[in-house]
């Protein structure tokens, strides 16, 4: 199983389990968490979701190890998308590598916590192909223009210390509370009257993300134009 699903209380914990490839993305995984979004979008059991990654990592982007395919592209979009138009606020709990793609779902998530193991990069521009996710509104949005710029072109690694100094994520913390961090958030988060949360939610991305669904198109007409398939990112 490539995806956990439990909900208690009103938070959905969906964890990517693939721990032996430090979770990286493969269309089964993909498909799985489009599923679990789509389903908790429409029921009014679920108040927040709280993302997180089973093993060493939080997720280290696509999965190298398979050929890439339009599909790809399409799910790693469907699921950014997911994240940033579900109602109910999302939680994401990070450690350990945090790459790509896996950076890139993050980033669509509403509040972050990471521990301080976590490591972020997004080599897409090293390897010749472009980034997804909605990225280039999100990256900009919480970093500033001239950081996104810098991290996406150089494609530096940088740390959860970082990470919160540039807005990128809301909370640090050492490892061994990480869980319990993110699961007080998200409890937090439940405890708010779902019509309010989901306002907040709403009005917010309308606000701070107005550019995203243009950036999604963005990015998949950049694949296209740079002639090349979704890489291992």
């Amino acid at each position: 199983m490539t995806l956990i699903s439990d909900l208690h209380d009103g938070v959905l914990t969906l964890t990517l389990n693939r721990p032996d490839k430090l979770n990286a993305i493969n269309n089964d995984l993909a498909l799985r968490l489009l599923d679990a979004l789509r389903a908790a979008a429409a029921d009014p059991g679920v108040r927040v979701v709280r993302l997180r990654g089973n093993g060493r990592a939080f997720c280290a982007g696509r999965d190298v190890s398979e050929p890439p395919t339009e599909r790809d592209l399409e799910l790693v979009q469907a699921v950014a998308q997911a994240i940033v138009r579900l109602p109910q606020p999302v939680v994401a709990d990070v450690h350990g590598w945090t790459l790509g793609a896996g950076l890139e779902w993050m980033l669509d998530a509403d509040l972050v916590v990471a521990g301080r193991s976590a490591r972020f990069r997004l080599p897409e521009a090293s390897l010749g192909v472009f980034v997804t996710g909605g990225l280039t509104a999100t990256l900009s949005a919480m970093a500033g223009l001239a950081r996104a710029r810098s991290l996406l072109l150089l494609g530096e690694a940088f740390d959860a210390q970082q990470a919160l100094e540039w807005g990128l994520v809301y909370r640090v913390v050492n490892d061994p509370d990480r869980e319990e961090a993110s699961r007080h958030v998200a409890t937090a988060l439940a405890a708010l009257k779902p019509e309010v949360a989901q306002a907040f939610k709403r009005v917010m991305n309308q606000i701070g993300l107005p550019a995203f669904d243009r950036a999604i198109e963005a990015e998949n007409e950049a694949q296209r134009l740079l002639g090349t398939k979704p890489g291992p990112t």
